[in-house]
């Protein structure tokens, strides 16, 4: 079963409009070889009901009807496939991001939903790959919250005379300066602080003994020396010392400062890690096409679930 790739906005919007095309796709994205297997007892010579685009399943069991929707993030979703891949292709190729309620007057659908949606791409934007980082590595560290100035006065005398950031949520991120296509890659986490423990761990979590490590002044980077090369630049001082600096790290964090500002504008730290994952995704695919980077992102749709339980921590 042969399905052309859109590489263009116009050429996906185009496609997707196509109820056929988006069923193919879904289908060669869940079964790549064009065998179609029952997701609950692998038998591979199902029936097609062209009329209603599921398969049936001939063995007796619960469940035998099912849909290419199946077992991927679109799974017990009313919405068409059509206005699922047009907010993939969106969230993927929109650098600053792309907000639910942008989402919701586009695909013409509530900004509850949307916002439902959006959070189902970011599962599929999650990296899978748990290879160390090797090589020359940048890490630092930055926080989100809001600023002392647009809080409740009520909170707003702790947050200035408080020693540390208060209403903020910390994230390290650790840039690996040459990856493995030659272009710089990421990969950040929320932390719950800035300690020694915290940070020594995440590091010797995420790099390869061995590497050139780079880092600011802070002490909680202190003991790196035993297990890598250490290269500390003092931002009291200068931000610049030969090789030894953080500038790509930071210029991820202006990335994605910039979408939690002008696009996002308020999020819960319960939910920051997922916009976190989405701007990573971005960051690291950046050198690829528009095309190519919808084609990513939805190869990792499959295998993967989120419903509105999980999203919210209670029952609705």
């Amino acid at each position: 079963m042969e399905t052309k790739r859109p590489e263009t906005l116009i050429e996906a919007i185009r496609f997707f409009t196509d109820a056929d095309n988006c069923h193919n796709f879904a289908t060669l994205l869940h079964w790549p070889d064009g065998v179609v297997r029952c997701p609950t007892c692998g038998r591979d010579d199902v029936r097609f009901v062209s009329t209603r685009r599921i398969w049936e399943c001939k063995s007796v069991h619960s469940k035998k009807q099912f849909s290419a929707k199946i077992g991927t993030i679109f799974e017990d979703s009313p919405i068409g496939l059509d206005k699922w891949f047009s907010a993939v292709w969106m969230i993927a190729n929109d650098k600053n991001g792309i907000s639910s309620y942008e989402i919701a007057r586009g695909l013409g659908v509530t900004q509850k939903t949307a916002w439902f949606m959006l959070h189902r791409i970011r599962l599929a934007m999650q990296s899978n790959d748990y290879t160390k980082l090797d090589g020359t590595i940048e890490v630092d560290e930055t926080f989100i919250g809001g600023k002392a100035r647009f809080m409740h006065r009520n909170r707003q005398h702790a947050a200035i005379n408080s020693v540390g950031p208060i209403g903020k949520t910390a994230i390290v991120g650790l840039l690996d300066r040459h990856g493995p296509d030659g272009h710089s890659i990421v990969k950040a986490s929320v932390v719950k602080d800035r300690k020694l423990k915290t940070l020594n761990g995440l590091v010797r979590k995420h790099v390869t003994p061995g590497s050139e490590v780079f880092t600011d002044a802070l002490q909680s980077y202190n003991g790196l020396e035993s297990e890598y090369i250490r290269g500390v630049v003092d931002h009291a001082e200068t931000y610049v010392e030969g090789r030894v600096h953080t500038n790509g790290v930071e210029n991820f964090w202006t990335l994605l400062k910039r979408a939690m500002k002008g696009t996002y504008v308020a999020v819960e730290p319960f939910h920051l890690f997922r916009y976190l994952d989405e701007e990573v995704f971005r960051f690291n695919n950046r050198q690829t096409t528009d095309g190519e980077r919808f084609l990513r992102l939805a190869a990792n749709v499959v295998g993967k679930r989120l419903t509105l339980k999980e999203l919210i921590g209670h029952d609705t």
